[in-house]
């Protein structure tokens, strides 16, 4: 990264409900000598924020605030200049997100976010990923529960099977907890424009040619019911990330598959699931019902602290190769808000401070923090475990 940079963290967005969570837990848990700064585009907002996180930590009173739009290019290139680090929590990133990426592509910074948006993504690979190589940065989405969870979950796994061999590994989500109306307007866009998403995923395809040598392959086969529940196919990036994971990573073996599922208790209300997920992709099609959809949700909402305590998920991933069988599990707090801002967080800091591998251009959390942000987020509270076999 050239140069020396003021800041080593900047957190874009931290007047949002998320963004704010972020920001609370970078004031309870960054280290003290962490240059870090809060940048939006509304002062007075800005300023009440720095004031609560003054309330958890008195150091940060004079927490420095940054004037940032995205539709004022030369202030979010000032931004991306300024730091080391530029976390985002502004969505729906179709939308608002390019102006940043792209500062931080050229300015070689850093660049973290929450996105589940594959047209996002892949726009963002085809655009900037060519100059973030040239500059040295490294541009991560998808750094919450879309997709840290399931990345570094089958990354751990992998690691638990034999080398060389062919590999298949499954991950079967379950949770409670409330989609943040964020992500609830990204969902609804991603499910209006299907065409985008497919026109996204062939540019980036054929920019990136075929993987030489090796084989990756997403599982789209229905896995057995086990342990009394259903596995649905789970339409999330998810997959995706691991995908691109295992394209970067010889360690995932010659023939590399993964098929990802969300595990529900009792068939009516797998079924309720299958059905709603179906008419909300077809509700989203007509610009009416499209707007009543949005409507139900609003950016900025989500529970309340009690609530949240409430909350969990687990991610269990099973993992067979070489003759070998591995089951693994990730598992934390509320997925959607205090765990997604932790892991937000945690790998800001992971990428700011930890002897990390030599990446750039777009990379997953797997490829650009791998054990290390394992271990910060092991210690912070998610825990990475084997519940049987493995050793590989």
């Amino acid at each position: 990264m050239a140069g020396e940079r003021q800041y080593d963290i900047v957190l874009f967005g931290a007047t949002g409900f998320t963004g704010e969570l972020t920001a609370e837990y970078l004031a309870e848990h960054a280290p003290a000598e962490t240059r870090w700064a809060l940048a939006g585009r509304n002062q007075a907002k800005l300023e009440a924020v720095r004031d609560r996180l003054a309330a958890i930590n008195p150091a940060c009173k004079d927490l420095p605030l940054l004037h940032a739009d995205t539709t004022d290019t030369p202030s979010i290139e000032a931004v991306a200049r300024a730091t080391r680090v530029v976390i985002t929590t502004v969505g729906p990133y179709v939308r608002y997100g390019e102006p940043l990426v792209a500062a931080c592509a050229q300015a070689g910074t850093d660049y973290l976010d929450l996105t589940g948006e594959p047209t996002f993504i892949d726009r963002m690979y085809v655009r900037h990923h060519a100059e973030a190589v040239r500059s040295g940065a490294r541009i991560v989405h998808a750094a919450g529960f879309d997709s840290i969870p399931a990345d570094l979950g089958v990354y751990f796994t992998v690691k638990q099977l034999p080398e060389g061999v062919p590999l298949h590994v499954e991950g079967f989500v379950r949770a409670k907890g409330d989609a943040s109306g964020g992500t609830w307007h990204s969902a609804i866009g991603i499910f209006s424009d299907l065409r985008g998403m497919v026109t996204a995923e062939r540019e980036r395809r054929r920019l990136e040619g075929p993987l030489e040598g090796r084989k990756v392959r997403i599982s789209r086969r229905l896995a057995p019911k086990a342990r009394a529940r259903w596995p649905l196919p789970f339409p999330a990036i998810d997959p995706q990330i691991v995908a691109r994971s295992a394209a970067a990573n010889e360690r995932y073996g010659p023939d590399f598959s993964y098929g990802h599922y969300i595990a529900v208790k009792r068939l009516p209300v797998a079924v309720g699931v299958a059905v709603g997920a179906t008419a909300a992709v077809a509700l989203a099609q007509l610009p009416p019902t499209r707007s009543l959809l949005l409507r139900m949700r609003a950016p900025g909402e989500g529970p309340s602290a009690e609530q949240r305590a409430e909350h969990w998920f687990s991610e269990k991933f099973v993992g067979e190769g070489g003759g070998e069988r591995v089951v693994t599990e990730v598992r934390g707090g509320d997925p959607g808000y205090g765990e997604t801002a932790k892991m937000l967080a945690e790998s800001a800091l992971c990428l700011a401070f930890d002897d990390l591998p030599e990446t750039a251009g777009q990379v997953t959390t797997a490829t650009a923090m791998g054990d290390a942000l394992i271990t910060r987020l092991d210690r912070a509270g998610i825990t990475f475990r084997v519940l049987s076999g493995g050793g590989g």
